[in-house]
């Protein structure tokens, strides 16, 4: 669309991705209802398929040099309607393959996957864009899902690990009562407005990345792809350090590795050098995953197995549905005021919604920072799992000494007692 279609106009690209991203906010909601009822194995089998025809679809217009505007449009938008109803159960099928105890490992994995695909699959294109053209890359896309396909038709539903909590049809809409579910948990509320807002204006990596690379470095798509074998690097250190941690993200994982991102896109966009921009993407790669994978993690583990299909859904929902409206902003700023500008508002929308967050969680949630720059430096953040830790440790104390007492009175002769 940028250097084909179009005289490097960042908009119809900011436009392209809007269409591919658009069924996924008025679709997906709909998709975790259908994963929390019915088999997700059949489910991912039909929307791997349709997604392989478009993907053989699009590239066979493209080898035939008929493709057009209009043509990459209308294939985006089936793509983003197929992506819309396998994305959800696609991230819950993971706790039907392994058994519970390595439910917390297997989700970190399985969001880490999905993550570093999202973040270097754009680059790895590039690179194949300008080894054997376009039409081939679309082609080698719709052969990327016979693999899928194969496995998923190669597992034995026998040995499936489903929960015996599935619930009943429902009366109501599932859309309603999943919506109902996350409005009574807070620290989900959290997570979707923290991570949702950096997804929609810090995330639109192949679109601010194209816009630098082209605009700003004037490169072509070779150099395109180099930038994301670049930041694959600290995608995939984060991906493993990720895949280490065996206790359950928390939303301060999340909350700070926002901030994080601030620093580093900031870093990002005033990059003098494309060598310098490159460079500063490994960074931006390790800590936006290190994000992606606590909040995915945090979701999936601290909601009950009957309703995980339906938070899914609405978190992936606010993740990817929010890219339509975060694409046009972006290639709007980077077509009309500088690529750079592009890539800075993400860092703005970070650190405005981390100190958000740091704000509400302390009024709300009695969060207190603790820090010495002393003998001995070290940072302390006493949140709610820490006030509940500490209210069960003084109960016990308590109990204790009201034990002791008690013993003492026995110990005692009957006059002094009385």
């Amino acid at each position: 669309m940028l250097a084909i279609l179009t005289h490097d106009n960042s908009f119809a690209v900011g436009a392209v991705t809007a269409l591919q991203f658009l069924p996924l906010l008025l679709f997906m909601p709909v998709a975790g209802t259908l994963a929390d009822r019915f088999d997700m194995r059949k489910i991912l089998l039909v929307t791997q398929s349709a997604q392989a025809i478009f993907a053989f679809g699009l590239g066979a217009l493209v080898l035939l040099n008929v493709a057009t505007v209009v043509h990459v449009c209308i294939f985006a938008f089936l793509l983003g309607l197929a992506s819309a109803f396998d994305n959800p159960p696609r991230q819950v099928f993971v706790s039907e393959l392994v058994p519970p105890a390595d439910l917390p490992n297997a989700v970190g994995l399985n969001s880490t996957s999905f993550n570093v695909a999202r973040l270097i699959g754009p680059g790895i294109s590039g690179l194949l864009i300008a080894g054997v053209g376009p039409g081939w890359v679309f082609v080698i896309n719709g052969a990327s899902f016979i693999a899928t396909i194969a496995a998923l038709l190669m597992q034995r539903p026998s040995e499936f690990y489903r929960s015996a909590k599935k619930r009943p049809k429902a009366k109501r809409g599932g859309v309603r009562e999943g919506m109902h579910y996350v409005s009574n948990r807070q620290d989900l509320i959290v997570i979707f407005i923290v991570a949702g807002l950096i997804a929609c204006l810090g995330m639109n990596f192949q679109l601010t990345t194209a816009s630098m690379a082209r605009t700003v470095f004037d490169k072509q798509a070779g150099e395109y792809g180099i930038l994301g074998s670049i930041m694959a690097v600290g995608s995939v250190t984060g991906a493993l350090l990720a895949a280490r941690r065996r206790s359950q993200p928390r939303v301060r994982v999340v909350v700070i590795s926002a901030l994080g991102f601030g620093v580093v896109s900031a870093i990002n966009a005033i990059a003098p050098t494309y060598w310098t921009y490159a460079i500063s993407l490994i960074p931006v790669g390790f800590v936006m995953l290190t994000m992606l994978t606590a909040a995915n993690t945090a979701v999936q583990m601290s909601t009950e197995p009957e309703m995980r299909g339906r938070v899914m859904a609405l978190y992936q929902t606010i993740m990817q549905g929010s890219t339509p409206v975060g694409a046009l902003i972006v290639g709007w700023i980077s077509q009309s005021v500088s690529p750079r500008w592009g890539v800075g508002i993400g860092s703005v929308a970070a650190f405005a919604v981390a100190i958000w967050a740091f704000l509400w969680t302390r009024k709300h949630w009695d969060v207190a920072v603790h820090y010495s720059m002393r003998q001995h430096p070290h940072l302390e953040i006493i949140g709610p799992l820490e006030h509940a830790r500490e209210e069960e440790e003084r109960a016990r104390l308590e109990e204790l000494e009201r034990e002791e007492h008690v013993h003492h009175i026995e110990r005692t002769p009957g006059d002094q007692a009385k």
